[in-house]
């Protein structure tokens, strides 16, 4: 089940640092990719695979997820997606868990085709997990959950996103509640329904770090899913910011950093220090220096790694 495989990831590594892949040719270390965004989408994804899998050599013995993020494969046609599913299958053998964020829905047996493609190692994407909207309502959820449990995969629902935008719906007020705590609501049920020997359920939620409040306003509310965190790092999420979302023995929450590890190479203190010859060596830093933070800064320091 996927909720207990990820535990059991998250307490071998030591830490709940979760990888995004999102790669953009204008962005790229310098000498993968000649003519940037202005060269063949086979070629950009030739680099994109070249660059995907060095990160995934750096990273996977020390983080327990990495999350592709499909858009940026999409955007290439044909070439990006057969890149993606070379990608989802070299984290895999690396012994990482990948989380497919393409954030899809639909209603009715367009929502089955969606889970059935996605979720589950033997689908032939091979996700161990995806996100998922809920704005659809629960008739379209049910499928991915049911497929989810046939699969021993997972789904993260959409709950609180960070983007600052993301208000103009979710913290809307309905007969007395917000629409990201109705969201909530639903999605606990479902994790409490569906928990392992974890304690947790196989549905999670998105929870961003740019919202520490409610981050720890949904931690209470939703006692049985697991949390996927992004806004760290680039968006300006903190260590201090994302400490709600764990459980007291640091289980509960994986923390997602993307452009601030892939392109440590281009930030400070990375640039001096590496600059972009030695880019994996800037990524080793940048996520060395994450776990760092959130062990020193969260109950995160009370795993036990293996």
């Amino acid at each position: 089940m996927f909720a207990d495989q990820l535990a059991e990831h998250v307490r071998q590594r030591g830490n709940p640092v979760l990888v995004g892949l999102d790669p953009r040719a204008s962005m790229l270390p310098a000498g993968l990719l000649q003519g940037g965004a202005a060269a063949p989408p086979a070629r950009q994804a030739e680099a994109y695979r070249r660059f995907c899998f060095g990160v995934i050599d750096v990273v996977g013995p020390l983080v327990p997820a990495v999350k592709p993020q499909m858009a940026f494969f999409e955007q290439l046609g044909p070439a990006g997606m057969i890149v993606l599913a070379e990608v989802v299958r070299h984290a895999q053998s690396r012994g990482m868990l990948v989380i497919l964020d393409g954030k899809r829905n639909d209603i009715g047996t367009t929502a089955s085709a969606y889970a059935e493609g996605l979720l589950g190692r033997e689908s032939p994407w091979g996700a161990d997990a995806a996100t998922v909207s809920p704005y659809l309502g629960a008739d379209s959820l049910d499928p991915f959950v049911e497929v989810a449990q046939a699969r021993g995969a997972g789904i993260f629902v959409l709950v609180k996103t960070s983007n600052p935008g993301g208000g103009m719906l979710q913290d809307v007020v309905a007969d007395g509640r917000t629409v990201y705590r109705r969201v909530a609501e639903y999605v606990e049920r479902l994790a409490e329904r569906t928990a392992g020997g974890s304690g947790y359920g196989l549905v999670g939620g998105v929870v961003g770090a740019t919202y520490p409040e409610q981050l720890a306003e949904l931690r209470e509310a939703m006692p049985h899913a697991w949390f996927l965190v992004p806004g760290f790092g680039s968006q300006g999420g903190t260590a201090h910011d994302v400490a709600a979302a764990f459980d007291p023995r640091g289980g509960g929450a994986i923390v997602n950093n993307s452009r601030g590890i892939i392109f440590a190479h281009a930030r400070a203190p990375y640039a001096e220090r590496f600059g972009a010859a030695r880019w994996q060596e800037a990524i080793e830093a940048a996520t060395r220096d994450m776990i760092d933070e959130l062990r020193g800064q969260t109950p995160a320091g009370r795993l036990t790694g293996g």
